[in-house]
């Protein structure tokens, strides 16, 4: 049985984070996706699924999807003291690298649960440091919308007050998906992600149950922003949005915000804003009390030809 096969049944038994799940990687990332294992005993205590990409000159990269805010090592839990704990990661992580095929390039963020990436660092692997933003509780929402920023709480209340703005969760697809549009045409930038991408990739997220959207429209019926969340056992992520720039005062998009934590505490345990280090984003993100959470982007390049040609682009 093959590594991709083992893992499809290790993804049945085992509760995965979302973006790990063997059904998410198909549909982000059809047939361009496998997987390192470590298997003992017929037990699979490790994998890390990888997309491959082979660019020119022939150059095979290691990374992962769009849409996938991480991938990275997941080991199964053990018991046993610390000092062990720490030594079993290590052989579990140096044997998934054994597993890779040979790369020119790999990078993956990890999710910030992550904390040790010592293992690949004594392999010749480097990270940097991102930032996500999590609400790492949503048992109590009232303690939950008290942590938010007086303009976000403001903005809130204006848009279903004065505003007089309802959300859904359930206009077709295609409103959210026109939204979202109009953030790139806004910036004059090229759409992110298709909407036949997104369309499969959410058609995948309802079969599990995972995906849910919200839109906000007013009393003429016209939408102003939507979000979109997907969820694990763990935690609901915030992957999608979108807006009407000419109605971008209304406060919508905070309202759409706080109806899908709102949401997310009844299917899981905390909120991940899928953080990014743009600094606007960041504000927005942080202004809803969320707690700031490193995480690591880990990446080796064994390719002598891509060093040379990143140093190059660094001094130039």
């Amino acid at each position: 049985m093959s590594f991709k096969s083992r893992y499809r049944e290790l993804c049945l038994k085992e509760a995965m984070p979302i973006f790990l799940e063997a059904w998410w990687l198909d549909a982000v990332a059809g047939e361009t996706w496998d997987v390192a294992l470590v298997e003992k005993g017929g037990h699979v205590f490790s994998a890390m699924p990888y997309t491959l990409q082979t660019r020119k000159p022939g150059l095979l990269y290691l990374g992962q999807p769009t849409l996938t805010q991480h991938l990275g090592p997941w080991l199964k839990d053990q018991p046993g003291k610390y000092a062990k704990k720490l030594s079993r990661e290590k052989d579990l992580m140096q044997a998934l690298i054994t597993q890779l095929p040979v790369y020119a390039s790999f990078k993956q963020n990890w999710s910030y649960r992550v904390q040790n990436w010592l293992p690949f660092f004594w392999k010749g692997f480097s990270q940097t440091t991102g930032y996500t933003y999590v609400i790492p509780d949503l048992s109590d929402l009232d303690e939950v919308f008290s942590q938010f920023q007086d303009k976000v709480r403001t903005d809130i209340r204006k848009a279903e007050g004065r505003n007089g703005l309802i959300v859904s969760d359930t206009d077709p697809l295609e409103v959210f998906l026109q939204l979202n549009k109009k953030v790139f045409e806004r910036q004059s930038m090229e759409q992110a992600n298709s909407d036949a991408f997104v369309s499969k990739l959410v058609s995948a997220a309802q079969k599990h149950n995972r995906v849910k959207w919200f839109v906000a429209s007013d009393n003429e019926g016209r939408p102003h922003a939507g979000v979109m969340v997907v969820w694990d056992e763990h935690s609901a992520y915030y992957i999608m949005g979108g807006g009407d720039p000419e109605l971008r005062n209304s406060g919508a998009t905070s309202l759409c915000m706080w109806e899908a934590i709102k949401f997310s505490s009844t299917v899981t345990k905390c909120f991940d804003f899928e953080g990014s280090m743009i600094e606007p984003v960041e504000r927005f993100f942080r202004g809803f009390g969320a707690k700031q959470m490193p995480y690591f982007s880990v990446s080796h390049t064994p390719s002598r030809f891509l060093r040379i040609a990143k140093a190059l682009k660094a001094v130039l």
